[in-house]
């Protein structure tokens, strides 16, 4: 049996509820290059990339209901506030879509006042984003995504009962 030093468990202890990240998740492209450093056959086929769904079912998805996400917050990458989500809804192919008001600048105005005229909605794909405590991380949508999107019209889309339940992939930092 292997004895450790005190001071070796306090360090560890005392990391663990360190604010600042020690470890970064491993990420596949990040795998895919280090094999291919290494002298991988880079002849060999490389993987798809994973669809939104796919990418979606690895994040563990959970039931919540759709009112729950009313009013959160969406961030992007860098911890910025997008907007917040106004509606969900099912599009006709069964798809369910945060409606979210953009404006390039002032992501963290609520509805209402000057700073939040000019905004339009954008239909942001569940399958883009995962829940973050009481936020929503824009996941796979970065800001340059949201700039391209074509704005949202309700057209045939159907706001879902806020009973409704849904799933959301979750996440942690």
């Amino acid at each position: 049996m292997t004895i450790v030093p005190k001071y070796l468990v306090f360090i560890a202890v005392f990391a663990s509820f360190s604010p600042f990240p020690t470890v970064h998740p491993v990420v596949k492209s990040d795998v895919l290059v280090a094999a291919s450093a290494e002298g991988g056959d880079p002849t060999a086929p490389a993987e798809p990339e994973p669809t939104p769904e796919q990418k979606m079912q690895a994040r563990f998805p959970q039931p919540t209901l759709a009112s729950h996400l009313i009013g959160l917050p969406v961030l992007d990458g860098d911890d910025s506030t997008i907007g917040y989500v106004k509606e969900v809804v099912r599009d006709p192919d069964g798809k369910i879509k945060l409606i979210v008001p953009y404006a390039k600048w002032f992501g963290w105005a609520r509805d209402g006042g000057w700073l939040a005229s000019g905004r339009r909605l954008v239909a942001v794909p569940i399958e883009t984003v995962a829940i973050l405590a009481l936020q929503i991380d824009a996941l796979d949508m970065d800001r340059d995504a949201f700039d391209k999107a074509p704005t949202w019209s309700p057209g045939t889309a159907q706001p879902l009962a806020p009973n409704q339940v849904i799933k959301i992939a979750i996440q942690r930092r």
